[in-house]
């Protein structure tokens, strides 16, 4: 197994993650899984990281499982079984996917984890498994019902129908579809700017609030984030985003853990 299935490159703030096997148009195998979730649990452990793009090598980013691929005696099985498949969800980074060609099944999957998605125009995206005879894996049932809704979800699953990144941007799978030359421009600069600008423990906090709340009572909702609220109020953060507005100068957050404190992530 080698961490070259999915490569990483440092910069400015920013982990850009790319899915490496080319010549098989990024189709996952185990190993690759395996590959991309500790280049995610390193970028997620490296304080000089603020924010994770997602992209793939080549022209796709992943169309799924590669399904001429057999794993041998020393591979991992696809799903891997050595490593939990709720890493991506676990991430407290911003996570940006930065779709370059087609994107199907797990690869699908894996975008939707991602908390914001630009995409090539043209590129094609299908859920895939219907027409398989599987069902909706790697929790997509969920992803696509809380990204798009109910009747864009059953649509997209039920049908398995192929979407382009423009429609996509349409039903609200992605955020926006680009010209493909102007894709990763695109992405890093969305990247850059949170990486320089937006306080690091606001982001977690805030990936927290939409994932917990979620399953909350709308006055649940508003008691939680009046709970947290308070504590962003006491922290490091706070004073520094309002000190940095009335000097009128760059913004300089401390790195995750080293800035403003909630109780959420001891637990």
């Amino acid at each position: 197994m080698t961490q070259d299935l999915c490569t990483s490159s440092i910069e400015n703030g920013v982990a850009l993650l790319s899915f490496n096997r080319p010549d098989s148009m990024n189709g996952m195998t185990g190993d690759m899984e395996v590959a991309y979730f500790r280049r995610l649990l390193a970028a997620e452990a490296d304080p000089a990281v603020r924010v994770i793009v997602v992209t793939g090598a080549g022209r796709a980013f992943c169309p799924g499982a590669d399904l001429a691929h057999r794993p041998g005696e020393d591979e991992e099985p696809l799903p891997n079984g050595s490593m939990p498949r709720t890493i991506p969800l676990d991430i407290s980074k911003p996570m940006i996917a930065a779709i370059n060609g087609a994107c199907a099944g797990v690869g699908l999957a894996y975008a939707l984890q991602c908390d914001v998605r630009f995409a090539a125009h043209g590129a094609k995206f299908t859920t895939a498994f219907a027409r398989r005879g599987l069902i909706a894996e790697y929790g997509m049932a969920w992803l696509l019902h809380s990204i798009a809704g109910r009747q864009v979800a059953l649509d997209l699953l039920l049908s398995a129908r192929v979407v382009l990144a423009e429609e996509a941007a349409e039903l609200g799978i992605i955020s926006k579809a680009v010209p493909g030359d102007d894709l990763m421009p695109t992405a890093m600069a969305y990247a850059s700017d949170l990486a320089a600008n937006a306080s690091p423990a606001s982001m977690a906090t805030i990936k927290h609030q939409v994932n917990a709340e979620l399953s909350m009572s709308a006055s649940d909702a508003l008691m939680n984030a009046e709970a947290l609220m308070r504590e962003s109020l006491t922290g490091a953060d706070v004073i520094e985003g309002i000190n940095s507005f009335l000097e009128k100068r760059q913004v300089d957050f401390a790195p995750l853990g080293d800035g403003t404190s909630f109780g959420w992530m001891a637990r």
